[in-house]
């Protein structure tokens, strides 16, 4: 709580607030709010609802006019791989947004600045800020400054295991497993931990709110070590 730095957030997100509470608001998890119990105060639940229309609004014009020959189902499928829970949190990561989130103790003490739901709702919640307090196109600033950018990069998360199934393939070797190695947390905020293996040899792990997203995230590890050991040996 006492890390809450709005000229910080500002200056990270290159958006400067007429209306602070707004900010406060976006940054506000209901766990926080929960524990403070004052009157009046709101979580950035609500702003997660509207950021997250405004941010399918704006990504679909975007991919609308950047992708002109891609059919209606190929950019309905590149939209959800830029939107989707991991290329949001990393955003928000990069951002710092986890240094400032308001958190109960509890959930602070359990890693919560650091869990990537949490994280992907603050990209979320603030996009819903600041198209409350500075319209549209403070809004499409923000998104195309920080997401709509190096899109390749950042769609790879949401095919890694395909993309690593077919790298796998195409190098001559054979199967590639996924075994759950790690189970934490209460019914209603498990992580999970998972590595992947080729040939029965690990080759990189990942963790995630479901076991999908941990499998995603173990594939999308082992393609840039892939990826670098074929420099490495170029």
């Amino acid at each position: 709580m006492l890390n809450f730095n709005v000229e910080e957030i500002e200056k990270n997100i290159r958006y400067v607030f007429k209306n602070k509470n707004l900010i406060r608001q976006a940054f506000s998890h209901s766990s926080f709010i929960n524990e403070m119990k004052r009157k009046g105060m709101e979580s950035y639940e609500r702003l997660e609802f509207l950021g997250d229309a405004v941010l399918e609004l704006i990504t679909s014009e975007f991919l609308f006019e950047h992708y002109t020959d891609m059919q209606e189902g190929k950019l309905t499928r590149l939209r959800a791989s830029i939107v989707c829970e991991f290329t949001l949190s990393a955003v928000s990561e990069m951002l710092q947004f986890g240094e400032f989130v308001l958190l109960s103790k509890g959930e602070d003490m359990t890693g919560g600045r650091k869990r990537s739901s949490i994280l992907c709702d603050l990209f979320e919640s603030v996009l819903g800020a600041i198209y409350l307090d500075g319209g549209m196109e403070a809004a499409k600033e923000y998104v195309h400054s920080f997401l709509l950018t190096d899109i390749e990069h950042k769609t790879l998360f949401y095919d890694a295991k395909t993309i690593l199934q077919e790298m796998v393939q195409k190098d001559g070797r054979g199967v590639v497993t996924y075994e759950l190695i790690e189970e934490s947390g209460p019914d209603h905020n498990k992580s999970f931990v998972t590595q992947v293996l080729v040939d029965g040899v690990k080759l990189a792990s990942g963790e995630g709110s479901s076991k999908k997203n941990a499998h995603q995230m173990a594939a999308y590890r082992a393609i840039l070590k892939l990826r670098e050991q074929g420099k490495s040996a170029e």
